[in-house]
């Protein structure tokens, strides 16, 4: 008996004991769900379900989880932060007390019918985008993906907050020793903050550009594999050239390394052709843009360049890349009757020039293309090539730089194709703004269509039905693509293009939302290129069929255009 009762208390005191860890588990969880903010957790909550609604790309699984538990987290800041700043004002900063535990189960219960219904409702949009852009459809292991990224990203940025917060407060307690509370509050946030722009300006993004310059830097060094130096006097980095084959950076080797041979023209076009000329010059050729564009343009002379049917100048995004479809369709075009001249102007890949290196984009490409034209001025006049300029993403903004107005491009070009414009591009921007009456702003019509034409495939380029004067200029555009229709005025303005009827590759039920329509296209920038072509930033099929509207080589035709397709890559 005494052993039996020895054992019944062991197991009293054992099960007081697990009874007492749950209750300081409980307890401990308690006081942590009371540091939550549910104000936070409320706005969270819609921002997650609207980082769901329609946007302008597919999206897979671990990015809508990325992009949906950031929406989250941003919206649980602002919620906290303004909720802490009505109490501030209200009752001087006193704690307001929790919610009672009915109000929580309530936030829980609407969460999960309406995650459940943001589930759908991004199922029935993504199932009609998948399908327009004939990308395949999300599986069902696509959901819990989502929510299990969309929870990781969402924990690890509010500890992030939770940190920043703890030191705010730590700051305000201090400063409580020498002012009233009040004046603290304020001077602990503002000082706090300022601390913190300064570390992320000053410091991180320093650093981080440093670090990025660095990191493209050395990948700018490697060399293709499947590239090797020209063994021709009209490439550079060739015999005989002004420049290095090591100093054309990675994707200037890959641009003169590449492109159709004089046997492949001849065999393409049935007749003997002529080996095309391409003229590149790498970021630390010369002392300074200006430098690099001069060299570029005494490489083309001395490659013989003024001598072809046609002079191409190209603007490259920041490191040097150019669109291979848009070199090869000139040479197969003309039978390699072309030269094509480019140039570097940063380390950075296209998205990060884009943010920080568009004004180096501005510099080179007016730089390139005056010092080019000053050499072709100087010829007489009868002996001058054909000359167009091209440019793709921030290399159409390059492109653009040289020429003020539309007049311009017409007075000094015998042609232009702008492929992917951005918000920045100057004429992009005016002719979309003084397009004609009752055209829409993804393919306006501008001046009746007399020189300029805006298209997203082939067959516009026949829109309108009006005479089409010489020069052509063409911009090459889809309605899907964020890159294009990106612009801060999202922010707090409905843009046209999403007031009028809807692109062809456009979902009819996204709408503009203040804030989230912006936020959303930012992120799908992330994604423009990972859609098959004719759709976001992703442009190929329809480039040969502008070339041949604008320069109409002799002898070719639509049949030929249709066999050059299969031919061509964008890298």
């Amino acid at each position: 008996m005494p052993e039996a009762s020895t054992a019944g208390e062991t197991g009293t005191v054992g099960a007081s004991v697990v009874r007492s860890r749950w209750s300081r588990a409980g307890v401990l969880a308690l006081a942590y769900c009371r540091r939550i903010s549910f104000s936070g957790l409320v706005v969270g909550t819609v921002f997650l379900w609207l980082s769901a609604t329609p946007s302008l790309l597919p999206r897979g699984p671990l990015f809508q989880g990325i992009v949906s538990g950031a929406a989250a987290a941003l919206g649980y800041c602002l919620g906290a932060f303004f909720a802490w700043l009505a109490r501030f004002m209200i009752s001087r900063g006193r704690r307001w007390p929790s919610p009672p535990w009915y109000v929580w189960a309530g936030l829980a219960l609407v969460f999960a019918v309406g995650t459940a219904v943001m589930f759908w409702w991004y199922s029935e949009w993504q199932t009609e985008i998948r399908s327009l852009m004939r990308v395949g459809q999300l599986s069902w292991t696509a959901y819990p993906t989502i929510l299990v990224v969309a929870v990781t990203v969402f924990v690890i940025l509010m500890v992030i907050g939770q940190l920043w917060a703890a030191l705010v407060v730590w700051a305000v307690y201090k400063l409580n020793r020498f002012a009233p509370p009040r004046i603290s509050a304020v001077a602990g946030v503002t000082v706090i903050a300022l601390i913190s722009v300064f570390i992320l300006n000053g410091v991180v993004a320093n650093y981080s550009m440093k670090w990025l310059n660095a990191s493209f830097a050395a990948a700018n060094d490697e060399t293709d594999p499947t590239t090797n130096p020209p063994a021709t006097a009209l490439r550079s980095g060739g015999p005989e050239s002004l420049v290095s084959w090591a100093s054309l950076g990675r994707e200037g080797r890959k641009f003169v390394a590449n492109g159709p041979g004089t046997q492949q023209l001849s065999e393409f076009n049935g007749t003997p052709a002529t080996e095309p000329i391409r003229a590149f010059v790498g970021l630390g050729s010369g002392d300074d843009l200006r430098a690099n564009a001069a060299l570029a343009a005494d490489e083309l002379v001395r490659a013989g360049g003024l001598n072809r049917a046609v002079v191409a100048i190209g603007s490259a995004t920041g490191s040097g890349w150019l669109n291979k479809s848009t070199v090869d369709s000139l040479e197969y075009m003309y039978n390699g009757n072309v030269a094509t001249v480019s140039m570097q102007y940063s380390y950075l890949p296209s998205w990060l020039s884009f943010l920080v290196d568009s004004e180096r984009a501005r510099q080179a490409g007016s730089a390139l293309f005056e010092a080019v034209d000053a050499r072709i001025r100087a010829l007489p006049e009868g002996r001058r090539p054909k000359v167009v300029v091209f440019g793709e993403s921030l290399g159409s903004f390059g492109a653009e730089a040289a020429f003020g107005t539309v007049p311009t491009v017409v007075a000094r070009t015998d042609g232009a194709l702008f492929v992917g414009p951005t918000f920045n591009n100057r004429l992009w921007s005016d002719a979309t703004a003084e397009r004609d009456a009752g055209s829409p702003q993804v393919l306006p019509i501008y001046d009746g269509g007399q020189h300029v034409r805006f298209i997203a495939d082939a067959a516009d380029l026949d829109r309108p039905a009006a005479p089409w004067a010489d020069p052509h200029i063409v911009y090459l555009q889809h309605a899907s693509d964020p890159i294009a229709w990106w612009s801060p005025r999202l922010i707090l303005n409905e843009p046209d293009w999403l007031k009028e009827a809807h692109g062809r590759d456009v979902l009819g039920a996204m709408t503009w939302i203040p804030f989230v329509t912006f936020l959303q296209v930012s992120a799908d920038m992330a994604v423009s290129i990972d859609v098959p072509d004719g759709h976001g930033h992703n442009y190929l099929s329809a480039i040969p069929s502008s070339w041949a509207s604008i320069l109409q080589p002799p002898g070719w035709t639509p049949e030929k255009t249709q066999r050059l397709l299969p031919l061509l890559h964008r890298d």
